[in-house]
C-alpha cells in the first residue's frame, strides 16, 4: 500500500490551497482516509477525517475554513483549506484505514504547507 500526497506549497496568510491523496495496493479500497499536520516541534494532529461512505468530522480549530472529500473509485482523499493562518504552517499527512482492520492504517509521506505572514 502506498498514499502519495501533494498540493502543499508556499501561500499568504488568507490563502486558499489543495491537497490531494492517491492510495494505492488495495484491490477494494480503503476504510475511513484522513489528513493531519504536524507543526515544528509540535505532535501530530488530526485535521479532518472522511469514511468511506462520506461522512466527515473536523477539527474544532477547522471553524468551517476547510473542507474534506474522497473519490472512493480513484482512491483519492482531498483537503480544501481556506483562510489559511500562519500557524498552520505544518507537513500534512494524509492517512488510510484498512477496509478489513480500522487497526491497520497506512501513512503517506506529508507535503509541507508554509503559511506566510
Amino acid at each position: 500500500v502506498q498514499l502519495q500526497a501533494s498540493g502543499g506549497g508556499l501561500v499568504q496568510v488568507g490563502g486558499s490551497l489543495r491537497l490531494s491523496c492517491v492510495a494505492s495496493g488495495s484491490a477494494i479500497g480503503f476504510g475511513t482516509m484522513a489528513w493531519y499536520r504536524q507543526a515544528p516541534g509540535k505532535q501530530r494532529e488530526l485535521v479532518a477525517s472522511i469514511s468511506r461512505g462520506g461522512s466527515t468530522k473536523y477539527a474544532d480549530f477547522v471553524n468551517d475554513r476547510f473542507f474534506i472529500w474522497r473519490e472512493n473509485a480513484k482512491g483519492t482523499v482531498y483537503l480544501e483549506m481556506n483562510n489559511l493562518k500562519s500557524e498552520e504552517t505544518a507537513v500534512y499527512y494524509c492517512n488510510a484505514k484498512s477496509v478489513y482492520d480500522d487497526r491497520i492504517t497506512y501513512w503517506g509521506q506529508g507535503t509541507l504547507v508554509t503559511v506566510s505572514s
